[in-house]
């Protein structure tokens, strides 16, 4: 599992949590929030994209990223319930790392790419539950940055 990151290049999971890590270190006083969110782009394929920000709040923030490609799928329900499921995979290794070095309370929010205009609307409910019943705090759009703005530019 290999990580961009706009400034570093690729890293691996490993080594982009030592470098939030030490992202977090640099300036421990401020307060921080971890963001996971995931969107795609259909054409012959489904490309999706995983976004990791960590918002240093008040203070800017950077993010790493991660493609994925798989069959095209059609149905947006499918689509938008696989992504959901890639960023609670995700937010669940990165929860663990955390416990196992010492940032046990650090917040992770999963942004959802669902929101209550357009064809979307009618999953956010369910999507929702998914993100909440495994234990990280969901945002849907407009507060969903996460994945329809970070993961979003790299879909393209």
């Amino acid at each position: 599992m290999f990580f961009t990151s706009p400034s570093k290049g690729k890293l691996s999971f490993i080594e982009m949590m030592d470098d939030i890590i030490n992202y977090i270190r640099g300036l421990p006083s401020s307060s921080y929030k971890i963001i996971i969110g995931t969107d795609s782009m259909v054409r012959d394929e489904t490309c999706f994209v995983t976004a990791v920000v960590v918002h240093r709040l008040g203070k800017g923030a950077r993010y790493y990223y991660r493609k994925k490609t798989q069959r095209k799928i059609k149905s947006l329900r499918q689509k938008i319930f696989y992504e959901t499921a890639l960023s609670l995979e995700l937010g669940g290794k990165i929860t663990e790392y955390f416990s196992e070095s010492g940032y046990a309370e650090m917040p992770v929010e999963v942004h959802i790419d669902v929101g209550n205009q357009g064809e979307t609307r009618d999953l956010i409910k369910e999507v929702v539950g998914m993100v909440v019943g495994s234990g990280f705090q969901a945002k849907i759009k407009p507060d969903a940055y996460g994945a329809s703005s970070v993961a979003d530019k790299h879909t393209k």
